[in-house]
């Protein structure tokens, strides 16, 4: 017995060592040029550029397809740089005559903007078997019947793919594809307002797709192609190959900004044809699960709910790494890659982790390069954990994990509805001086410097007015962007006023130490709160009460889901409450815009969910938005921004922080809301990475040592058990009472 003992102790150890690696990832992963990152929760819904609006989609359709212009890597305030195009471009005017205007004509002037764009010839797209044709030319794969189709969940899995060259008409027909029927298409609305000819457009998609759908059952999954090549678009035109020409209907700055989303990403007809077919969707092949683009990388692998791998498009022209950048940039080493040719990285793997610890442990191990692609709070968070734990601390530090943020365009504020007779307008001159200073007064105390110590995980810069860095017209972070009603500058610095300045104007608005003058009894004022008030809520709640007891007012906390909260807003019913906005684009437009008195929510159903009505500020508004960046631009924001200031429909709050992780072997990584493109940017160090799993990952024998001996132990005990149960039955007396002998 000894002998297979010693082999099992032998083969236990021989297997428990060869199985010792803790790396999630294939063997000799480390050494390859790829990028491992997670995605929680399930996978993205639409990958279709006609459809995708989510920011967990954007990790895939901004690395797959290629809009006409995109947003500089590094430069802020945000600059567009071409894309697919070969410019940035400015439109030409055309009156209601027809006639050509300048370009500083009056916007009522102006009837149509038009931009004329032309393509970079030669770009190709990423292999696709939509395009493969036979030696007569005739598509192999545009005919196909159910059982052609069955068994297929990949395009990888067709035998032939070729490409062609991006050409004009693949924008026209993208545009056109936002009038369809078939999928969810979010900005339809949006682009129907301003694009000559979509909304006619839309009402011709849904009779002709109503013919192509006759006497099929309204749950078919196999609609016949709807083919948008059949019907032209007025407002969307291939001059020629290269030259794409768009109409919008009057003057409208921002057109320039939807340029940069793939929502004007090209769509190749032949995709949607061969998505079309039979069989196809039930098999989970659609432009949501498989797109088809002209981007650095290209969808590989799309296992639902587990895992999705994009890989370098073969077809990718190669773009320059940028050489210019903030100061910040180059002194971080985001420059040092200036002029070389992108994408760096070969693969990108996303694979799901449901659970965050899982995640973080494999992050710190280094199996992961960088936590997500799509939340930037990962470096806000790591570093308030360096700052409660030393052992947490001395980690990051000993691994030079990077932890980059900076103020990205968004916002959180505390708003006033101004519907409401105390906290709002006021119905009298009197009133509305009263209610006025007010709002004043609880701007000063609402102390959003504090807030930002307690809850550093929501922490942002505190605001002075509605306009975050990055877009043009901000004076964030300059004394000349100070609000003087809350703030005072103090040897240079901007400091909040002192307690005692809001107090004042307390009393000036009727209530001195939080007390109506009139009638003697306590303010008290309702908060709105768009969440339960759960016990992750309470400090938030508490710290906010807090707040408006330094005036002696009372608070009364409402807490609802936020269903609820939404409801309540529509229907003017709240009184203080709290809200965010994330930028659709980086112009100063889509922040002012939330203040705008045709937008009130529970008028209008628009943004301003404050409510907010000021004649002079929609007047300077209703110029803004026709204008483009310049010093008369300026002057026009700077006016509005201080009318805000005085009027403090808002408590302003702060611009939260994005914030990212990296490895110290991942190279140009810079947290961005509105860059989405990153991934070609990214560059790994694979020797670097290689080097410190080993060292991070080294193997812990001794447990497996010990369970060996164990099972060793065990097998000693079973043999010795064996032996003594051999020598009893030898030694058992025989029926004659003498002892036998085993012979």
């Amino acid at each position: 017995m000894r002998g297979p003992v010693r082999l099992l102790a032998v083969g236990l150890l021989a297997s428990s060592l060869q199985a010792c690696d803790n790396s999630p990832h294939p063997e000799g992963a480390a050494e390859h040029n790829t990028l491992y990152t997670a995605f929680n929760e399930r996978s993205p819904r639409y990958l279709d550029p006609t459809s995708s609006y989510s920011s967990n989609e954007t990790p895939y359709t901004y690395q797959v397809y290629e809009p006409l212009y995109a947003y500089h890597y590094l430069k802020r305030p945000y600059t567009l740089i071409p894309r697919a195009a070969q410019a940035v471009v400015a439109p030409h005017y055309i009156g209601k005559q027809g006639q050509a205007l300048p370009d500083d004509a009056p916007a009522d002037q102006i009837a149509e903007s038009v931009y004329e764009v032309k393509l970079k010839p030669g770009i190709q797209f990423a292999p696709h078997p939509a395009f493969a044709k036979d030696a007569q030319g005739h598509y192999l794969y545009h005919h196909l019947s159910r059982a052609q189709v069955a068994g297929k969940r990949s395009p990888w899995q067709f035998e032939q793919q070729a490409t062609r060259e991006l050409v004009a008409e693949d924008y026209v027909y993208a545009i056109k594809r936002h009038a369809t029927t078939r999928t969810a298409a979010p900005v339809f609305g949006t682009f129907s307002e301003y694009v000559v000819g979509l909304a006619d457009y839309g009402k011709l998609i849904r009779a002709e797709d109503k013919k192509l759908r006759a006497g099929l059952p309204a749950s078919t999954r196999d609609k016949p192609f709807l083919d948008f090549r059949q019907w032209p678009l007025a407002g969307a035109q291939a001059v020629d190959k290269y030259t794409l020409r768009i109409r919008i209907m009057g003057k409208y700055p921002q057109w320039k900004y939807w340029m940069a989303m793939t929502f004007l990403a090209p769509v190749p007809w032949e995709a949607d044809a061969f998505y079309a077919q039979p069989g196809m969707a039930d098999n989970g092949l659609s432009l949501n699960t498989w797109p088809v683009g002209t981007g650095p990388y290209m969808m590989w692998t799309y296992v639902q709910d587990r895992r999705h791998v994009l890989k370098r498009n073969p077809n990718y022209r190669g773009e320059p790494y940028p050489c210019e950048g903030t100061a910040q940039d180059k002194a971080e080493g985001r420059l040092a890659d200036c002029g070389k040719q992108t994408p760096f990285i070969d693969t990108i793997v996303f694979n799901i982790e449901k659970e965050a610890v899982p995640q973080d442990t494999k992050f710190r191990q280094g199996y992961l390069d960088i936590p997500e692609f799509d939340q930037m709070s990962y470096g806000t968070a790591y570093k308030i954990q360096m700052e409660d734990s030393p052992d947490f601390n001395k980690e990051f530090t000993d691994k030079g994990i990077v932890l980059a943020r900076n103020v990205d365009l968004s916002s959180k504020y505390m708003g006033f509805n101004w519907l409401d007779p105390v906290i709002g307008q006021g119905d009298t001159p009197e009133q509305r001086i009263r209610n006025r200073k007010l709002r004043q007064a609880l701007s000063i105390a609402i102390d959003w410097d504090e807030y930002n110590r307690i809850f550093p995980k929501a922490a942002g810069e505190v605001a002075q007015g509605p306009l975050p860095g990055g877009v043009f017209g901000s004076r964030h972070g300059t004394p000349e962007g100070l609000n003087p009603v809350t703030h005072k500058l103090v040897n240079g610095l901007i400091v909040r006023r002192p307690i005692e300045d809001a107090k004042k104007l307390l009393a000036e608005a009727g209530y001195p130490d939080g007390r109506d003058a009139k009638t003697g009894k306590p303010l008290v004022l309702n908060y709105d709160y768009g969440a339960p008030a759960t016990p992750e809520a309470k400090a938030t709640l508490d710290w906010t009460s807090k707040q408006f007891a330094k005036l002696g007012i009372q608070l009364e906390i409402r807490a609802t889901d936020y269903n609820q909260f939404q409801d309540k807003v529509r229907r003017g019913k709240h009184q203080i409450f709290s809200w965010g906005w994330l930028a659709d684009y980086p112009d100063a437009e889509n922040f002012l815009f939330l203040l705008y008195g045709p937008g009130a929510k529970s008028v209008h159903d628009g943004e301003n969910a404050a409510n907010y009505q000021s004649p002079e500020y929609d007047k300077l508004y209703a110029r803004l938005r026709f204008m483009d960046d310049g010093p008369a631009k300026q002057a026009v924001i700077d006016q509005m921004v201080r009318i805000l200031q005085e009027d403090a429909p808002w408590s302003w709050g702060y611009f939260p922080y994005a914030s990212g992780a990296y490895h110290r072997w991942v190279h140009n990584g810079k947290p961005s809301i509105m860059v989405r493109d990153q991934a070609q940017y990214y560059r790994v160090d694979t020797t670097e990475r290689a080097r410190s799993l080993r060292e991070w990952n080294k193997p812990v024998y001794w447990p497996l040592l010990l369970l060996v001996l164990v099972l060793a132990g065990m097998g000693w005990w079973a043999v010795r058990m064996v032996k003594a149960r051999e020598m009893q039955t030898a030694q058992a007396p025989d029926a004659s009472g003498s002892l036998s002998r085993r012979r």
